[in-house]
């Protein structure tokens, strides 16, 4: 119970050493230094502004909980510090990483003076800090508040002790969702201003400090790619250990059931091993994804994209083998040989059926990385198409990527079955949700990879705005085309397991609300199912309206300053940065809302209003689940379409600056084709930096609020079992478990 806490605190000592040595590196002279102020002031206003205003929301929703707690039995008042605290942890976590990243831009920046390797290796290491920052937070406040409601209940009332530790995930998710839309609000108005007046009317560079947007454009790529998504992965975190946890309950209590009204012999384990083991599997994750950040290096100064890649990849996969060995182990020692789950079916399964689920987990993990590698991939044939569709325009070129975006949906959708329907057939439901656990634990390694590219984005954009030798930009803008990669990448591992994690906590609410299961033959559930599919797309809708409003803002004030400011474009008059960093701020804490109610609010409104109207809690509890199903099948599409076409039209623009052959001709930046790509990539920017990476967290959030609301549903009493607990493996099935598992691991008695 106690180890995975002493591996997070590990872990954030590792972390805080780190931290020191990327602070102790050189971080270059007077005018870099100035530019990366800018940008920490920037980004630091904008948390604190964004926090105030979330602070608000955990006041409202404390205090919703605590009436919530004070109707339904089985839900204590304690589940509204968790809820406060999980809030706390995970703006936390954005913090840490908001931090570290706009402290490391600029040492990159310094030592892409020196070579390419000790650029990664300093952008790496910001990343590092921040991967095991939110992993060792995840890990720590999860374990931390179990063991205190463990104590705190005795341990008696262990759905009491998983309903409150919901709150914490539940805090953690309503922060990520918020953290993630105003975050991406914020970077994506910045950005398409930035480059709608910059790149394409005035035909300066990226990043030129003559524009004016230039410093909002970099202040959003910290508070939305870093700080966002360390509170998004933050929450995914904590919500999928949480999901296993639920289901590994139910597996003791459907066991404990067995042993007393069949004779059912429990061999092996440790008490309350299969509720246990998700959090021991998290632990140790972040220790190993230590060991994959060490092995993350290059050695060539004329290393390209491939090479650094590789480096990333041999630190990814060490990890992945590494949680593999570790998984074996635990498995084997933390759990029955035999266990049984009663739900739906009654069936039975190995504790090495449980192993081969989370094998499933990690392959597919793997797998998706690399399928979305292959369609946002820099030199990969989806970005050469797009590439040559460039020729005839923006509109081709917007056609190609969309259907790039579309067309991947195919292998992804596939793996996620493959992983649903293979880690089921090993150990049901737990199987699911132990596939997920083992997917998440290299967390901290998969951050690390992902924060390291934002980064070097920014320290591309100090170079420039400093003007430093051009080989400077070369080596940081090599860092971020591999960074923009990753981050797609990452982007699908944590669509990856929402997938997994939302079908567990699927399960848990079923559970939880004591229905049998959801019939789509009924009119309510078929109509909630399409309200929740229409949801992820409404969700989009507001997104991007909110960025195209922002950007519109941007585009004027930039205009704007180019007309009045004397000077501006022969570098003589400064811009005022200020302003385009004050559009952004409000656009995004103003438009962040729409999104953010509409997700919390909707499933509330199905599981409370039909009350009024005397609906049967039963008939609610389908309609909800039938709406959470339809938030879950459209928010992967959804999620899986927006992030890879905008990672495609990403690189597809960065294909031109190293020079591309249309139609047997070599082909610049600046050209017409480029222009077209420049385009094509503005209209991607929302895509896969605000929508697209949110809709995890809008899936997540809505089973979370789902798993809370169950018990209110389900009319749950502590005396009373429920219809799915009463459910017994018989005394007729036992010649088939003794033909599975041998007559020493089970023994039934005749009553």
């Amino acid at each position: 119970m106690y180890m995975p806490a002493v591996l997070a605190i590990v872990g954030l000592i590792y972390m805080l050493i780190k931290k020191n040595w990327v602070m102790k590196q050189d971080a270059g002279d007077g005018k870099m230094k100035e530019i990366s102020n800018h940008i920490y002031e920037g980004a630091l206003a904008f948390l604190n502004a964004e926090y105030r205003l979330l602070s608000v929301f955990v006041i409202i929703v404390s205090i919703l909980l605590f009436i919530v707690s004070t109707i339904v039995e089985t839900t204590h008042w304690m589940i509204v510090i968790a809820f406060i605290f999980g809030a706390i942890f995970s703006a936390f976590a954005g913090n840490i990483g908001m931090k570290i990243a706009t402290k490391t831009n600029v040492r990159t920046t310094q030592a892409a003076k020196k070579s390419l390797p000790n650029a990664l290796k300093v952008s790496f290491g910001g990343g590092t800090v921040m991967g095991l920052g939110v992993a060792g937070l995840a890990v720590l406040g999860l374990t931390t508040f179990f063991i205190i409601f463990y104590n705190y209940f005795t341990g008696d009332n262990m759905l009491i002790v998983l309903e409150a530790l919901a709150g914490f995930s539940l805090g953690a998710e309503s922060i990520a969702l918020f953290a993630r839309v105003g975050g991406g609000i914020y970077t994506k108005a910045a950005d398409v201003g930035a480059d709608l007046v910059g790149k394409v009317e005035a035909d300066i560079p990226e990043d030129d400090p003559r524009n004016p947007a230039t410093i909002a454009d970099n202040v959003g790529d910290n508070v939305g790619d870093v700080a966002g998504m360390g509170a998004d992965l933050f929450g995914s975190y904590v919500a999928t250990v949480l999901a296993a946890m639920v289901l590994g309950y139910y597996v003791i209590k459907d066991m404990t059931s067995a042993v007393v009204n069949n004779g059912f012999e429990i061999i092996g384990g440790i008490m309350n091993g299969p509720i246990l083991l998700p959090m021991a599997i998290a632990g140790v994750g972040v220790i190993i994804s230590i060991i994959g950040t060490m092995l993350v290096s290059i050695d060539d100064n004329n290393a390209k994209e491939d090479q650094v890649m590789s480096a990333l990849n041999k630190g990814n996969i060490t990890s992945i083998i590494l949680v593999a060995v570790s998984c074996y182990f635990f498995i084997d020692y933390m759990l029955p040989e035999i266990m049984l789950m009663n739900f739906f079916d009654p069936i039975s399964f190995s504790s090495i059926d449980v192993f081969y689920a989370t094998l499933v987990g990690l392959i597919v993990g793997g797998l998706i990385s690399s399928v979305t590698e292959y369609y946002t991939g820099l030199g990969k044939a989806p970005i050469l198409k797009i590439v040559q569709q460039s020729s005839t325009g923006a509109a081709t070129n917007i056609i190609s990527g969309l259907a790039t975006g579309m067309i991947s949906t195919f292998p992804s959708v596939l793996l996620f079955a493959g992983a649903i329907w293979a880690s089921y057939e090993f150990a049901g439901f737990y199987g699911v949700a132990m596939s997920a656990s083992a997917m998440m634990a290299t967390t901290a390694m998969q951050l690390a990879i992902d924060a390291f590219g934002p980064i070097a984005d920014n320290a591309g954009g100090i170079a420039e705005m400093s003007e430093q030798d051009p080989i400077v930009r070369e080596r940081t803008d090599i860092l971020d085309s591999v960074g923009n990669t990753t981050a797609a990448t990452g982007k699908g591992f944590a669509i990856a397991s929402a997938a997994l994690t939302s079908l567990a906590l699927f399960a848990a609410y079923v559970m939880l609300s004591g229905i049998d299961g959801i019939n789509i033959f009924k009119a309510p559930v078929l109509a909630m199912l399409f309200v929740g599919g229409m949801v992820p797309v409404v969700f989009s809708a507001l997104a991007m309206n909110a960025v195209g409003k922002a950007a519109m803002e941007m585009v004027y004030e930039v205009r704007r300053q180019f007309k009045e400011i004397a000077g501006i474009m022969e570098g003589k008059g400064k811009p005022e940065y200020d302003k385009c960093v004050d559009i952004s701020t409000k656009a995004s804490l103003k438009e962040m809302m729409k999104p953010g109610l509409l997700t919390i609010l909707f499933p509330l409104a199905i599981a409370f209003v039909p009350m009024i109207f005397g609906m049967d809690n039963k008939e609610i509890a389908e309609m909800l689940g039938g709406y959470m199903a339809g938030v879950t099948v459209s928010g992967v599409l959804w999620a899986i379409f927006q992030n890879n076409a905008g990672g495609a039209w990403d690189n597809a623009k960065k294909s031109f600056e190293a020079g591309v052959e249309i139609n047997g001709e070599m082909t610049y930046k600046g050209s017409e084709a480029h222009k077209a790509a420049v385009t094509g990539d503005t209209v991607g920017d929302p895509f896969k930096d605000t929508s697209g990476p949110s809709m995890n967290i809008l899936i997540k959030l809505t089973c979370l609020i789902g798993l809370v609301v169950a018990p209110i549903l389900g009319n749950h009493d502590l005396h009373i079992e429920t219809k799915q607990s009463e459910k017994v493996i018989l005394l007729e099935e036992a010649n088939e478990f003794d033909l599975m598992n041998s007559d020493k691991i089970i023994k039934v008695v005749n009553d």
